[in-house]
């Protein structure tokens, strides 16, 4: 399978930034919102703002106050977004339930997914660790996947997780704006993964293709942490039915130990640096100097 949009001459270029509220925004996140700004404004295209605060534990109105005003700050603008409105909202997840129920309905009427009752302890002995992105999906061993569904109906997916089938050996494909060609195998590089949790939610992977293509995103500016993500959000928008962005993934802001950085590192927050009189244009130029 080959994925490979042609973005030449693109004069609806349509690009977004998705931070979560779950923490101050740091600067590998300025980083990369900065070169998603930069791309839209090359395009004469418009930038899209989504608030992804589907984590419900996790997800605090100061941070996503904090988020829209930091970046404001650092120069950073949108055309669309919870603060401005826009044809495509709302621009908060947790106010999009309704499209991803839908994306649930048919992915679960076609038989792409499938209700998976592992526990986390359950999976943590089986497992392959570990696995080279601390936030990726470990790759799973396929516990429920031949399991018969006992609900020939279910009117809701609240319960139990719901994992997609992947086609396993199947190749996915894809070109990126940085890195050139991107290959993984499915059921090598990546397992059946989770689209919806028990605990009621969408996860992060449905949730971003069904935005993506509601808010007719052209292009995903993302850090490339993420890569392997992109090969399964290819797979959920082919069985979706809609058309996949293009791609361009940052490389990343690394600490003194080599380390991605974090919301843990409160030190290099756009908040902590600018309330230590550091400038926008000090911040740019510190990042032109870092980032591979």
């Amino acid at each position: 399978m080959h994925i490979m949009p042609d973005m030449s001459g693109n004069k609806n270029y349509r690009g977004r930034i998705a931070p979560s509220p779950t923490g101050l925004l740091h600067l590998g996140h300025a980083a990369t919102f900065l070169t998603a700004h930069q791309r839209a404004a090359d395009a004469n295209g418009v930038l899209v703002f989504r608030d992804e605060d589907l984590d419900p534990q996790r997800s605090r109105a100061e941070f996503a106050a904090a988020m829209i005003e930091d970046l404001r700050w650092f120069g950073i603008d949108w055309q669309e977004g919870p603060d401005v409105g826009g044809p495509h909202g709302p621009y908060r997840q947790s106010k999009r339930r309704e499209p991803y129920l839908a994306a649930w309905r048919a992915l679960y009427r076609s038989g792409a997914i499938y209700p998976c009752t592992c526990s986390r302890r359950e999976l943590a002995g089986v497992t392959q660790a570990p696995h080279e992105n601390e936030n990726d999906e470990p790759l799973y061993p396929g516990t429920c996947r031949f399991v018969t569904d006992t609900v020939t109906d279910r009117k809701s997916p609240a319960g139990v997780n719901w994992r997609f089938r992947v086609p396993d050996g199947e190749t996915i494909t894809f070109h990126d704006g940085r890195l050139g060609e991107v290959r993984y195998t499915a059921g090598r590089d990546f397992g059946d993964f989770v689209v919806w949790r028990r605990d009621d939610v969408p996860a992060y992977q449905l949730a971003c293709v069904v935005d993506d293509a509601a808010m007719q995103i052209t292009e995903v500016v993302r850090g490339e942490d993420l890569l392997k993500s992109t090969a399964r959000q290819i797979l959920l928008a082919r069985a979706l039915g809609v058309n996949s962005p293009a791609w361009f993934h940052c490389g990343l802001l690394l600490d003194e130990q080599g380390q991605r950085l974090a919301k843990r590192h409160d030190a290099l927050s756009l908040r902590t640096l600018r309330e230590r009189g550091r400038t926008p244009a000090d911040l740019r130029a510190t990042l032109a100097a870092a980032l591979p």
